[in-house]
């Protein structure tokens, strides 16, 4: 069984079990949250609009971070002119445990 939720603006597939990493939400490691905007759940078969109405996917929140440093690099020729930014976006890593 699958489900597709969104969260931080993203659409995200998951099974129970997984590992992913959305965007940083307000909790603390070790404790539960429940994603109550699913799209759709799958299965046997896809069920999606007022079908999942109810749905909700729970998971536990395993860690905060932040990803591997970007650099923004911008440039204009001849002018002499350069500039460079680096940015590290934060996370949160979540297992999820269960879809209802």
């Amino acid at each position: 069984m699958y489900a597709i939720i969104a969260t931080g603006g993203k659409q995200y597939k998951v099974s129970e079990g997984d590992l992913i990493d959305i965007e940083k939400i307000d909790a603390e490691d070790g404790s539960t949250v429940t994603f109550d905007n699913v799209i759709a759940v799958g299965g046997d078969e896809l069920k999606v609009g007022d079908d999942v109405k109810d749905a909700s996917v729970k998971a536990t929140v395993m860690m905060q971070g932040k990803g591997r440093k970007v650099v923004v690099y911008r440039y204009k020729r001849k002018s002499g002119y350069h500039k460079k930014n680096g940015h590290r976006q934060l996370f949160t890593r979540v297992r999820i445990d269960s879809i209802q």
